[in-house]
């Protein structure tokens, strides 16, 4: 793999503040809005090479590269994507990413302070949307200078703004990507946020969503979140590969209640780590974000936006993810084709599961490559 985008720096943009304080698509308000945010390449003399990157639940602005002082092998967690000869070349093209609205990671969210109260927001946050993740990421490109995108790229929640982007504001984006996505959250995904939810808003030290200030957090409802939310990331065959039934530093089991499987050992470390960098606030608002996603609802108004955007899709799943398994994309596709779009659908071959769309698959990287190449000759992008 070529080199990639070497150290980066988060940036920051307040793009809602004072007498202009964001409106929410339900009416709410947030007073001041900061976004933190990457870029990586230069923007051309035309501003027609930019390329929005939009986050999973867990991600954040840090996509590519690495921050000074950070260990060399641990990059921005979409690095192996992004970066000069990757694709998303950025000899090519101008990438950025930023932390989504509700965020935890330098953009306005529930830990934020309220500057109504001085304190921070906690569930006293209002409730947000999908679009209104988009609403925000418009005027950071506002910000920038960018009127219309070359293309918006993302994986799961992040396919999800990049859909609903073309959607609501058809015109502003050349091409779609939108990778192990879902147009509409099934009964089952809906149950595993809901699991999900409880553990963190059962734990003690929840204390309402008001923890910040209580010397605890709920940290054992959060990491129980993302080892109940890890085990739908990942395939049955990747986690047999990886673990099988083996036991953890033992040739024998010890037959207790304490961790005794590789597997266990492996969830509770995710779920560690994930407390480390992440607030439970968060996970409960981006969560239930996914939950009331459903662009389709109104399939005529989605019918004349479509036609109106002239914006060209590429839909990927993965043949191992069954959190948003294939039949997901495949319904997004026809949803869009029914639609006037021209869609491109594929479903790549994969043994990791959901989290296949952030792995370095020969196949998905030269499908999404040759998608940008189609991109950039048609805007004449050398």
């Amino acid at each position: 793999m070529p080199p990639g985008v070497g150290v980066v720096e988060t940036q920051r943009a307040v793009v809602f503040d004072g007498d202009r304080p964001l409106t929410l698509d339900s009416g709410a308000q947030i007073p001041r809005v900061e976004v933190a945010y990457e870029t990586y390449g230069r923007l051309n003399a035309e501003r027609s090479n930019a390329v929005f990157i939009c986050h999973a639940l867990s991600g954040d602005a840090h996509a590519a590269g690495i921050h000074e002082g950070d260990d060399p092998d641990r990059p921005g967690w979409w690095d192996n994507i992004i970066g000069p000869g990757r694709p998303l070349d950025t000899d090519r093209f101008f990438v950025i990413c930023a932390n989504v609205l509700g965020g935890c990671s330098g953009t306005t969210g529930p830990s934020s302070p309220d500057p109504r109260t001085g304190g921070p927001y906690g569930l006293r946050f209002p409730l947000i949307q999908v679009r209104d993740l988009v609403t925000v990421h418009r005027a950071l490109l506002a910000e920038l200078g960018v009127e219309r995108l070359l293309a918006a790229v993302g994986g799961s929640l992040g396919g999800m703004q990049v859909l609903q982007w073309t959607i609501d504001h058809p015109g502003e984006i050349d091409g779609a990507l939108v990778i192990a996505a879902s147009g509409r959250l099934s009964a089952q995904n809906i149950a595993f946020s809901a699991v999900a939810r409880e553990a963190i808003m059962r734990d003690p030290d929840f204390n309402g969503g008001d923890y910040y200030d209580t010397g605890a957090r709920p940290d054992r409802g959060l990491g129980l979140a993302r080892m109940i939310g890890h085990i739908t990331y990942l395939s049955e065959e990747s986690m047999r590969e990886k673990f099988g039934r083996r036991i953890q530093d033992a040739e024998m089991p010890r037959f207790g209640f304490d961790v005794d499987f590789q597997v266990e050992s492996y969830l509770h470390y995710q779920g560690q780590s994930f407390v480390e960098r992440f607030d439970a606030n968060t996970y409960l608002y981006l969560g239930r974000v996914m939950d009331y996603f459903d662009p389709f609802r109104d399939p005529v108004k989605v019918q004349r936006r479509v036609e109106a955007g002239g914006t060209s899709y590429l839909v990927l799943s993965f043949d191992s993810d069954w959190r948003f398994s294939t039949a997901h994309s495949k319904e997004i596709a026809a949803e869009l084709r029914l639609a006037g779009a021209p869609v491109t659908f594929r479903e790549i071959s994969s043994s990791h599961g959901h989290d296949s769309f952030l792995f370095a698959i020969p196949d998905y990287h030269e499908t999404v490559s040759g998608f940008m190449d189609r991109l950039a000759g048609e805007r004449d992008i050398g």
